[in-house]
């Protein structure tokens, strides 16, 4: 059955990366090119005006990399593969869920157990941080209501670049279409991750309201990362042999 669905997972990714690569639609190379200056910041105030949705979507897409490394560390590592999270996790500051996928395949639980001290150095502590959390769910409240006021006029505009563009970037080929499946596909891997990272937690039983809220994109995973327990109060968080001598 193990095989059966790694089989099943693999595949999926496999059809997805053909999709991205091959079927997706690239009709305004030009014009895509100069949006991404204009994003970067690389070209100066021309009088031209971005689509208010496309520039939601540009910084959002800069949040997600934070959000899941804050579930998947350290509740999401795998004891099992050995393999490490984090080169993923910084890779996905490029490629988005695509780049995060391979990992999602391949991870077997649990978490392997976390020193105190660990909890105390960085990445944990900035990652932990209920700061770090609390920005994080602003600054997506901020760009989610950016986007969600912007005018009918930009919203069918967007859609227009769905169909049509594609931006070229020198780290990864980032398409208007490609970045929005990018998005749905974050927001669908969130609340299982959201789950893993409540249960590691010890913290099911009275954070399970949180599951279905989970499901709401970005706003829900990012509410969860300010309201879930420090690790500094679970037993995930407590070295075995500390807790033995004690």
């Amino acid at each position: 059955m193990e095989l059966v669905n790694l089989n099943f997972a693999l595949g999926f990714v496999g059809a997805l990366m053909y999709y991205v690569f091959n079927l997706t639609p690239n009709q305004t190379p030009s014009r895509d090119m100069y949006f991404l200056q204009k994003l970067l910041n690389l070209k100066g105030d021309d009088g031209f005006r971005m689509n208010e949705v496309l520039v939601s979507l540009w910084y959002i897409m800069g949040l997600w990399p934070l959000v899941y490394s804050m579930l998947l560390l350290p509740t999401g590592r795998s004891s099992k593969s050995k393999i490490p999270v984090w080169p993923f996790l910084i890779l996905s500051c490029f490629g988005g869920a695509y780049a995060l996928l391979p990992y999602f395949v391949l991870w077997k639980p649990p978490p392997p157990p976390v020193e105190e001290t660990e909890i105390r150095r960085w990445p944990l502590n900035f990652l932990e941080s209920k700061l770090t959390a609390g920005i994080s769910l602003a600054a997506g409240l901020g760009i989610i209501v950016y986007a969600g006021l912007a005018n009918w006029d930009d919203w069918k505009e967007f859609a227009q670049y769905f169909r049509e563009s594609k931006f070229q970037h020198w780290t990864f080929m980032l398409q208007i279409h490609v970045t929005s499946l990018d998005f749905t596909l974050l927001s669908a891997f969130a609340p299982f991750w959201v789950y893993n990272d409540m249960t590691a937690r010890k913290w099911f039983d009275k954070g399970s309201w949180l599951l279905p809220l989970s499901a709401v994109p970005f706003l829900g995973p990012a509410l969860y990362l300010v309201l879930r327990p420090s690790l500094t109060t679970m037993p995930i968080s407590l070295n075995p042999t500390t807790s033995k001598s004690e």
